[in-house]
Order: structure tokens, then C-alpha cells, then sequence
């Protein structure tokens, strides 16, 4: 029955990031609900800036990484960027997260390598065991990072996907955008994309473009060349290996189409499966019968390696920025 509903919603969530992304009837019908929600939106911050709910200051910094779009932008690996960038500057980072997707009966919850993605999310643990740092994740931001510094010696946190979560007080902040859809057709949830308004970007201290940048836009770029078997992951091979030959490609993030684009550009012949974002895999899905291999994006394995066979595989990819980037940071989080 759970697998119906979630079947249900993510063929639905499908159809529905198509109309975020064009101008047509159905995003044009949902504009009255959209200006509904702006000004929801917009009085829960002012409620925020006047006093009226309280944020809570933690004895130390807190960034955020985040976006004011529904979807993928990238804001793993650069949240994974900077766990290593942090800690070869001599910080001791430690990273807070909302678990989607996660099913734990109690929140928030500490997070480790092995960790099950179905009782902390898909995003948790991929993080946990790329970053090394400690990690807890739970709806209020604020708890979970209360919670991360009881057990941690850390001395800076970074909050991922918390731009929108004011409770928690915050002093750098870093917006994502993805370069190809960008925001969409700049309409509010949900006729559009948008959690918040594209004014937002403009209080930001950072934009960061997974993609073609634009004016006062830091560019990120997410390398990956080498794939990882699942059954063994001492197997690696380059991408250029699987060309001349097809195969399926599986993504379950927030925009699929960068994922296959960028197997395309290695040169290789994909078979698109597109599934929405956090998607809860099953072994049927990944069962095709034809004896072609599987290639999957990082994120996607945690929730695969208990059916994983010989012939599927994933792509792990981290984010390159401008060496100045990091230099700016620093001087912003020693000013603040």
C-alpha cells in the first residue's frame, strides 16, 4: 500500500515540475493559490524580523546552504565542498539536515555512515559517509542543531536546505541555483517553483550557479568521471569505458535531465528513467531484463544496495569552485 502512494505522488510531483517550468494553463489556472502563498510566506518573515516568533543564536556560526526553488540545485555537494573546505581551513564542521524522506518515529536524529536511509533519508547518509563529520537531522533546525552540539566538539555548522527555516538565527548564506531551469517561470508554489519570492536572492551573501552563471553568480561545477560498482565498490571505471554501447541511466534527484546530460557528454548512449526526487527504489525498477548496465547518480545508491547486482553502478561527483570563493568565505565568516 505504501508503495502505491508513493508511486502516486511521485508521477504526480512529475507532471507537475513540467508546469513549473513553462508558461501554460494549468500553472496560469493556480496563480490566485500562488499569490496565496506569497503572502503566507511573507508574513512568516515579517513575523521573524519584528520579534513576534523568536529565533534562536547558537554560540556558533551557522551557515546556510539552501534555495528559494523546489528541487535539486546541487546544495549536496556543495555542502560536501564545504564539510572539507571548512576543515582544511581548521574549522570543525558539522552539518544539520530536515532527513526527507526519512521515516523515524522520534526527531531530531544523529546520523553516521551506516545509518539507515529509510529511518534518516536518502540525502542524510550519502552526506555522512562523504563528509565524515557529524551529522543530525530532524524538522526543526533548531533542536537538530542544538542536539549536534551536545554530542560534537564543532564550532561551526552548516545548515543544508535552511534558507527557509528563520528559527534558526544564521550568519552566511548561500543560495543555489541551477543554471539550466533556473527559476523557472518565477511563479510561487504552487503555479511555480518558487518557495520565495526572486527578490530573496538579493539578501543573500552568496549565489552559486550549478551551471552558466550570470552577473554577481559564483560558478560550482560537479565533476565525475570514475564509476562505482555497487556490488563491489573496488570496481571503478571511466565513463569513456560504457561507450559504444547503451545503457540505463537512473536518476532520482531533482532534475534528472542534468544527470543524463552529463552522460551524454562523456559520450555515452543512455536510456533515460527519470523518478522524482528522494524516489523509494525497488528492485523492479532496476530490472530490465536485457543484459545492458545500470549507471545511477550517488544519491540514488543508498537506497539500492540491498538489491544491487554485478552490472549496477553510480557516479560520484564533487563540486569545483573558484579558488577566491573559499577566500571570501573565510574573510565574511571572520567579519561576522
Amino acid at each position: 500500500m505504501r508503495n502505491i502512494f508513493f508511486d502516486t505522488i511521485s508521477s504526480y510531483m512529475k507532471r507537475l515540475d513540467h508546469y513549473w517550468y513553462s508558461d501554460n494553463l494549468i500553472s496560469r489556472v493556480l496563480i490566485p493559490l500562488s499569490w496565496l502563498f506569497r503572502l503566507l510566506v511573507k508574513g512568516r518573515q515579517l513575523a521573524f524580523h519584528y520579534g513576534v516568533f523568536k529565533k534562536i543564536r547558537l554560540p556558533v556560526p551557522v551557515l546556510v546552504v539552501g534555495n528559494i526553488t523546489v528541487g535539486g540545485s546541487g546544495k549536496t555537494p556543495m555542502v560536501l565542498w564545504l564539510a572539507d573546505f571548512l576543515k582544511s581551513s581548521g574549522y570543525q564542521p558539522g552539518i544539520i539536515s530536515r532527513g526527507y524522506g526519512g521515516q523515524a518515529k522520534t526527531w531530531p536524529q544523529q546520523v553516521n555512515p551506516a545509518s539507515e536511509a529509510s529511518l534518516v533519508g536518502d540525502e542524510a547518509v550519502l552526506m555522512a559517509q562523504r563528509s565524515a563529520c557529524p551529522m543530525v537531522v530532524g524538522p526543526d533546525r533548531a533542536a537538530a542543531a542544538q542536539l549536534l552540539l551536545e554530542n560534537s566538539e564543532v564550532d561551526i555548522i552548516i545548515s543544508d536546505d535552511g534558507m527557509q527555516h528563520y528559527r534558526l538565527a544564521r550568519d552566511v548564506e548561500l543560495a543555489l541555483i541551477d543554471g539550466e531551469r533556473r527559476l523557472g517561470n518565477e511563479r510561487s508554489l504552487p503555479a511555480g517553483p518558487l518557495r520565495e519570492r526572486p527578490q530573496r536572492l538579493d539578501t543573500v551573501d552568496f549565489i552559486i550557479n550549478n551551471g552558466k552563471v550570470r552577473t554577481n553568480e559564483i560558478q560550482m561545477i560537479l565533476k565525475g568521471s570514475m564509476a562505482v560498482n555497487l556490488s563491489d565498490e573496488h570496481q571503478q571505471r571511466t565513463l569513456e569505458s560504457f561507450s559504444g554501447q547503451q545503457l540505463h541511466a537512473i536518476a532520482g534527484i531533482g532534475n534528472p535531465g542534468r544527470f543524463f546530460n552529463q552522460l551524454r557528454e562523456a559520450g555515452l548512449d543512455v536510456i533515460e528513467h527519470p523518478f522524482s526526487d528522494h524516489y523509494r527504489f525497488r528492485q523492479e525498477n532496476l530490472q530490465f531484463n536485457d543484459g545492458l548496465q545500470v549507471l545511477m547518480t550517488e544519491k540514488d545508491v543508498v537506497k539500492c544496495h540491498g538489491f544491487a547486482e554485478p552490472h549496477y553502478w553510480y557516479l560520484p561527483v564533487t563540486a569545483e569552485l573558484p579558488v577566491d570563493f573559499g577566500a571570501k568565505l573565510l574573510a565574511l565568516l571572520k567579519e561576522r
